[in-house]
């Protein structure tokens, strides 16, 4: 699926709405070059999901990895930026979180570690500063459902 965000709001709500359809064991790829709004998206996605709009979202960067607890479970926010190698997941944590939800920026990184059923979230820009061009692939029709509305 492919869709057009017009605006920051647009991909908080789109982030929100995914939120809402996660969980435990699922897997969240966030792709998209530097400034695509993958921070913005992780940023809403844990926010609702910890049903908290001031939760402070700080870039797991250079922790590589950032724990969360939320009322669906456990929520490991993975930034593969700076990964060393695909087996230095393992360092991370990796095989516990993928029993927990994962939210992956850079999950390119991971290479074949990426879970088979991960939601691919594809940011690109679009045609004004906070507009945004998103690709999901990944989940069924049914799952998906809705996230559009």
């Amino acid at each position: 699926m492919r869709t057009f965000l017009n605006s920051q709001s647009a991909t908080e709500h789109l982030a929100a709405r995914i939120a809402e359809r996660v969980l435990p064991g699922d897997c969240i790829a966030l792709s998209g070059g530097l400034g695509a709004g993958k921070s913005t998206f992780a940023r809403a996605f844990l926010r609702h999901l910890s049903s908290d709009s001031l939760l402070e979202v700080p870039s797991p960067s250079f922790a590589l990895v950032q724990p969360y607890d939320t009322p669906k479970g456990a929520v490991f926010h993975y930034d593969l930026w700076r990964l060393d190698g695909p087996d230095a997941l393992y360092e991370l944590a990796w095989d516990d979180a993928c029993e927990g939800i994962m939210l992956v920026e850079w999950p390119e990184r991971a290479e074949d570690h990426l879970p088979e059923c991960a939601l691919h979230v594809t940011l690109m820009p679009g045609n004004t500063e906070d507009a945004r061009v998103v690709e999901l692939t990944g989940w069924t029709e049914a799952r998906m459902a809705g996230v559009f509305s």
